[in-house]
This record gives structure tokens, sequence and C-alpha cells, in this order.
């Protein structure tokens, strides 16, 4: 009759199970961590860079939003203007009450559609207003610069000129006067990209393109005196 098998050895029942713990471990994906377990320490988390500085990569990051260099520019332009006796006003609340309220005047009227209503202002005070021409009667005159019977289009440029600034030439003289838009009293190589966008609302690229040539602005304009009298309408340089 054969003998019954052994007990293992209690010496190495222990090895066994070690060699079996270590290959169930070592089968066992690793458990995912909880989302506050990745989150670093509050003295291991680096403050993001200041908008504008250098990326840690050495990728520059996105200029501010407010762009200084436009400012700066734009007040360069306008101390150079003021050298010349020129004086641009882009705050129209900054006009005397009476070209303020002449401009409003003209503004509505050009708006009505209504040369008649224009009638008036252009003879408001000591002097006609001037329109170049051989037609006597300054509204009929206007009248005939537009390219449609109605004049419709000659109100329109008006209505443009008058949204911008003005220009205040022959500032302190006897000949001061008020003129729209600003860009007669700035050399056309001074005007900002924001500045430029606002000339092609009046003009086309191709005129623009003709006066960087002379170097001036020489579409039409219209000036007040600085008593509210509507002086002129005129085009060219």
């Amino acid at each position: 009759m054969g003998r019954a098998p052994e007990p293992p050895s209690p010496r190495k029942l222990p090895l066994a199970l070690v060699a079996l713990a270590l290959c169930v471990a070592a089968l066992t994906p690793p458990q995912a961590k909880a989302l506050s377990e990745l989150r670093a320490a509050p003295d291991e988390q680096r403050s993001a860079p200041e908008v504008g500085s250098e990326a840690p990569s050495g990728i520059p990051l996105p200029d501010p939003l407010i762009n200084r260099s436009v400012t700066t520019q734009t007040d360069s332009a306008n101390e150079d203007a003021d050298a010349m006796g020129v004086e641009i006003i882009r705050d129209l609340s900054q006009l005397p009450e009476p070209v303020k309220r002449m401009r409003e005047l003209i503004v509505e009227a050009a708006a009505s559609g209504s040369y008649e209503r224009l009638r008036p202002l252009t003879d408001s005070g000591s002097r006609p207003t001037q329109v170049p021409g051989d037609i006597a009667d300054a509204i009929e005159s206007i009248k005939s610069f537009s390219g449609d019977p109605d004049g419709l289009e000659i109100l329109a440029i008006i209505l443009d000129i008058l949204s911008t600034g003005a220009a205040r030439l022959d500032v302190g003289t006897p000949d001061e006067v008020y003129v729209w838009p600003y860009f007669v009293g700035k050399p056309l190589g001074s005007l900002t990209p924001p500045e430029r966008v606002e000339l092609l609302r009046i003009i086309t690229f191709g005129d623009l393109m003709g006066m960087e040539e002379g170097g001036n602005y020489n579409f039409y304009r219209l000036a007040i005196t600085p008593e509210g009298e509507w002086t002129s309408f005129t085009g060219g340089d």
C-alpha cells in the first residue's frame, strides 16, 4: 500500500504565496487617481504669465488688447498739427456753440433730402456761402455737383464729411475757420489705420491713391466760421 502524500513544508508555503502575490500585482493595472489627487500642491502651482510677456517655451503671448502705440502716434500727429497752426477736434462737443449749432442745422437739412432747408443756412450771416462754379445761387451750385438730378448724392457726401472731426485752421487769426473733414488739416502720410478707414468712408481707395501722390486731401470740404456762418463748400486742393 502506497504512502499518503506528505503535507507541504511549513517553510515552503510562504515562498509560494509570495510568488503568487507578485504575479497578481504585475498583472493588475494601476488604479486611476482622483482629480483632487492630480492637482498640484499650492506651492507647486505657478501663476499664469502676464499678457504680452514671454511664455516659458519661448513663444510670445498675444499683445494687450489696448494698443498704446496707436494713441502715441495720434498724439504725435496732433502735436505736428498744432505746430502748423492747426487744431484737430475729434470731440465735437468741444466746438464753440455757434459752430456746433450750424453743423447740426446743416446735418438736419441734408438728412431731410430738401435743398430748401439748406437755403437759409447759406445766407445766414454777413456773407453768403462760397461755392465754386459759374452758378450764382449757392444751393443750385451745390446741387449741380451731384451725380443724380435730385442732388441727393451731394447731400449724402455732406453728411459723411460732417460725421468726422473738424480741423481748426488759422487759429488765432481773422481767417480762423472750422473745416470738415479734419483730413484737410493733416498730411495723409500721418494718418493712422483707423483714420484711413474713416477717410475711406468718404472716398474710394483709387481716390486715396491719387491724393497720396499729392500728399493732401482734395475732396469736398465744408467750412464754418467761429461765429457760426457757413462760409464755404468746395472741392479740390
